[in-house]
């Protein structure tokens, strides 16, 4: 009995890694005839390893033991999602090993919390096969996903959406988005699970009736549609369009400098490293856009040397390059966005400068006023820090961890007819808050823009998650994204979600490339520009007060 116990604990916990797994496959090897391929997500391994725990969860004895599996394979896809955590906070942050790899145990024990609850909830009110049992399973692991991702400032990174950047519900993300997402692929692994039917007899679980065996039917019948769907296109009023309606295209640099994040605030190492090769690339550019990633220049503006920024400032306010005048009678028009630390009466923000021609270009940087975005969603414990965790964060050497946030609605940088809208690192994880930029038609983003630094982690599979999520940002959103990050992955997406150019990661380099906006609005965008993620809350709780309502009257 205690074997029996130890290897189904080993089995949950296994296939709870392997959901984590399938978001990126984080192996050396590939398994091409599978899909399986390093960095890649592995739609089909997240809805067979979902499906393992709803078959648990449907064979517990007691609410009990249903909470225990749950947790157990709860904790394990978390950890499997975010270890490369103890990176930042042993090698970079000096927190002893021990330390470290409780802190990383504690967080995925606590966030496994949202999905042992409803998994409780769920065998209360569906612990049998019956023809609502996938749809309730469904509506519980959606409100988990949702409270995880928005609750006490949300961490949604891991949710089972993002395994299906790629795969037959690809098509469904620029409608339901990636939440709408993991309610599809909750739905049909507990569906999965009550089709097989093998179960065993002394559960009390019977067999598929006549109307789980449609609901099998009707859901292969969309995972057929839906691998020629493409979504809907409609315009910026919500009325379906037939084209793309693309911008002409922009020539972009994305720099990428690969500064040792444990030299990177180091004056006279990483920090005077980065200082002259990004000025050195922003300097002699020819793009018409380039960008430098997150806290590329680790300082404030008012810290540099004053010859350094008025240098870069000239060069792109006064429109041609500063070593090559006599050259340009008709200078090329160029912009550049660069992260830095940003200045503010309240303090300092992690930030990104914009700089492009200004018709009074030898005005010094403050009168001439630059754009600035200032980073929005902070990082809790890295970019700024509960009160109650200052014992913790002290344990810690994290450079710049007190920053101010920005305004929610910071307008885009416009240039050359697009509107590029900034997101700073882990901004991109919250889609419905970048969806809410689109209300106002009039700056309506056509580009995404990340710039990001995950060298914080090592070289993790943390660049390919963050990949994938982006991607899946420009599927919900109908955008292109273009990433200029530390050391990967810089890169640029389409607004299909297809990553078209690549620089080779932990390298130091410019990605050259063209990307194209446009001016489509997706149904996701529609709906969550409006009314945020209330719908799918919304749908989740329907579901379950009606089949609370079921319950109570079966019991």
């Amino acid at each position: 009995m205690l074997l029996k116990k130890f290897v189904a604990t080993g089995i949950l916990l296994l296939a709870g890694y392997l959901q984590a797994a399938s978001l990126a496959w984080p192996f050396h090897f590939d398994v091409a005839a599978l899909g399986i391929v390093q960095g890649q997500a592995v739609w089909w391994l997240q809805i067979f390893t979902l499906a393992l725990l709803a078959w648990t969860l449907l064979r517990a004895a007691s609410i009990q033991q249903a909470a225990w599996r749950a947790w157990l394979f709860s904790t394990a896809w978390m950890v499997g999602s975010v270890w490369w955590l103890y990176i930042s906070m042993h090698t970079y942050g000096g927190l002893p090993a021990w330390l470290a790899a409780f802190a990383v145990l504690l967080l995925a024990g606590c966030l496994a919390l949202f999905y042992t609850l409803l998994s409780m909830l769920f065998r209360h009110l569906a612990g049998i096969n019956t023809a609502y049992t996938a749809i309730i399973f469904a509506a519980c692991w959606l409100f988990a996903e949702l409270a995880r991702g928005t609750w006490l400032t949300g961490l949604p990174w891991g949710a089972v959406g993002y395994a299906h950047v790629d795969g037959p519900l690809a098509g469904l993300a620029s409608t339901i988005g990636v939440y709408g997402l993991c309610f599809v692929a909750a739905y049909t692994a507990m569906l999965a699970v009550q089709m097989i039917g093998a179960w065993h007899q002394q559960t009390a679980i019977t067999a598929p009736n006549f109307a789980v065996r449609m609901q099998g039917l009707a859901m292969a019948v969309m995972f057929l549609v839906l691998a020629l769907y493409g979504g809907v296109d409609m315009d910026a009023d919500g009325q379906p369009i037939s084209t793309k309606d693309l911008n002409p295209p922009l020539t972009v640099a994305l720099l990428q400098g690969n500064i040792p994040q444990n030299e990177k605030f180091i004056p006279g190492s990483g920090m005077a490293t980065a200082l002259a090769w990004y000025q050195e690339q922003l300097l002699n550019a020819s793009s018409s856009l380039v960008v430098a990633p997150e806290t590329a220049i680790p300082l404030r503006i008012a810290q540099l040397e004053p010859s350094y920024w008025k240098s870069i400032t000239e060069r792109y306010l006064q429109n041609a390059p500063n070593h090559q005048p006599e050259q340009l009678s008709q200078p090329k028009q160029q912009a550049a966005l660069i992260g830095l630390v940003g200045s503010r009466s309240d303090g300092y923000t992690n930030a990104v400068v914009g700089l492009k021609p200004n018709p009074q270009a030898n005005q010094s940087l403050l009168q001439s006023k630059p754009y600035q975005y200032d980073k929005v969603h902070l990082v809790p414990f890295g970019e700024f820090f509960p009160p109650f965790a200052q014992w913790f964060i002290n344990l810690m050497n994290i450079p710049l961890g007190s920053f101010q946030r920005g305004n929610a609605m910071q307008a885009p940088f416009d240039w050359q007819g697009e509107r590029l809208a900034l997101n700073i690192c882990y901004e991109d994880l919250f889609g419905e808050e970048l969806a809410q930029r689109f209300a106002n038609p009039a700056q309506a983003p056509t580009i995404l823009v990340n710039v990001s630094n995950i060298a914080w982690f090592g070289n993790s599979i943390a660049i390919d998650q963050h990949l994938n999520i982006a991607r899946m940002r420009s599927m919900e959103l109908a955008k292109p994204s273009i990433r200029a990050t530390n050391t990967g992955a810089t890169v640029i997406i389409d607004d299909h979600g297809k990553v078209t150019q690549s620089l080779a990661r932990h390298t130091r380099g410019v990605l050259m490339g063209q990307v194209q906006g446009n001016n489509r609005v997706t149904p996701y965008v529609w709906v969550v520009s409006r009314f945020w993620l209330w719908p799918w809350y919304g749908l989740s709780v329907l579901v379950l007060g009606l089949a609370w309502l079921r319950a109570s009257r079966r019991d």
